[in-house]
């Protein structure tokens, strides 16, 4: 009777390429799981972005966006911790009694950081034109930008917000996370 199977040795070269096969791949899959993070945190504020401006022009009042962490009212934590999509009829960039929520957004992921230049750090108005405008009625633009939480060179997304209101990304490198 002949025996079949496979032999010690052949069982640790194959052991020994699939070792081999894993270290050259897995440096890959994670910046690749790196990537579709940082895509999936963009879209979600992108396209809260869109409702946003949509909404105002819907309504015929503007629309605002801003930072919060439990969901119900505006809070300077960072814009990672949450954020919130409202109608603001008095034109205070803040949710008040009587002003309807539209969206509301929970934290990103852990590690994610989302934040906004001077001029869109606390809030986004949108006006009815589907412009954006500060509160003062000043034309608002700005950058929010997503990367991950690094002190060396990390990947980002930048979000461009025109006066118009308007979004473009583009994606780029960034030395550390702000």
């Amino acid at each position: 009777m002949r025996q079949t199977g496979t032999t010690l040795p052949e069982m640790m070269t194959v052991l020994a390429a699939v070792a081999i096969m894993l270290s050259i791949a897995l440096p890959g899959m994670s910046t690749l799981m790196d990537s579709r993070v940082l895509s999936a945190a963009t879209n979600d504020i992108l396209a809260s972005l869109h409702l946003a401006r949509s909404e105002s022009i819907k309504r015929g009042s503007r629309a605002v966006l801003c930072p919060s962490e439990d969901g119900n009212v505006c809070s300077g934590e960072g814009w990672h911790s949450g954020w919130l999509v409202f109608q603001d009829l008095n034109n205070n960039a803040a949710r008040d009694d009587g002003e309807a929520l539209i969206q509301s957004r929970p934290a990103l992921p852990a590690g994610i950081r989302l934040t906004g230049n001077q001029f869109v750090s606390n809030y986004i108005s949108y006006a009815p034109n589907g412009g954006t405008k500060l509160v003062g009625g000043f034309l608002q633009a700005g950058t929010l930008t997503v990367c991950r939480e690094a002190e060396s060179p990390t990947r980002a997304r930048r979000l461009i917000i025109s006066t118009t209101g308007r979004v473009r990304t583009i994606k780029l490198d960034l030395a550390n996370c702000p």
